[in-house]
């Protein structure tokens, strides 16, 4: 057993690594298959298993690239890489991506303004949310109507688009 995890531990390392590759060029740049997201984490996550294997096979020559000064610059390189993603830059949009933004809006507003919006009235709306377990007053926002029936946006959200079907 041990030398068939010796044989294909590198070989796994190279098929995965070039999956993980162009799955992350087509993610990046916003091409192919929605499945792509899934493939590149998961089978990223496969990888740590020959890598592991990889490491264990060449533990001594690995050793030695650690007394020297390119492994260390290497990895120190690579984890300021990293940690540059991690800093803030102040340039992010308050309240995520727009989508949420008008999300947000949206739920701050009371039932009778978000009614005509969705082409419905705001008693039928009201009297799905009651009928969901929603407390229901006039004035309202959406977000208050959540918090006060202890439930989420979200809840509120789907109530009202089932009640649109």
């Amino acid at each position: 057993m041990s030398q068939l995890f010796h044989r294909y531990a590198t070989p796994l390392i190279t098929g995965l690594f070039l999956v993980s590759l162009f799955s992350g060029l087509a993610l990046f740049f916003h091409v192919g298959p929605a499945g792509f997201h899934g493939m590149h984490e998961i089978l990223s996550l496969v990888l740590i298993l020959p890598f592991g294997l990889h490491l264990w096979k060449n533990w001594r020559p690995m050793m030695g690239y650690f007394r020297r000064a390119p492994m260390v610059i290497a990895l120190v390189l690579s984890a300021l890489a990293a940690g540059a993603f991690l800093i803030p830059t102040g340039t992010a949009t308050a309240g995520g991506p727009p989508q949420f933004q008008l999300f947000n809006r949206v739920m701050d507003q009371p039932l009778e303004r978000v009614a005509p919006a969705l082409g419905a009235d705001a008693a039928t709306l009201a009297g799905a949310l009651t009928s969901a377990g929603f407390t229901v007053a006039e004035g309202q926002s959406l977000a208050e109507i959540a918090s006060a029936s202890g439930k989420s946006d979200a809840d509120v959200a789907a109530t009202l688009m089932g009640a649109l079907q």
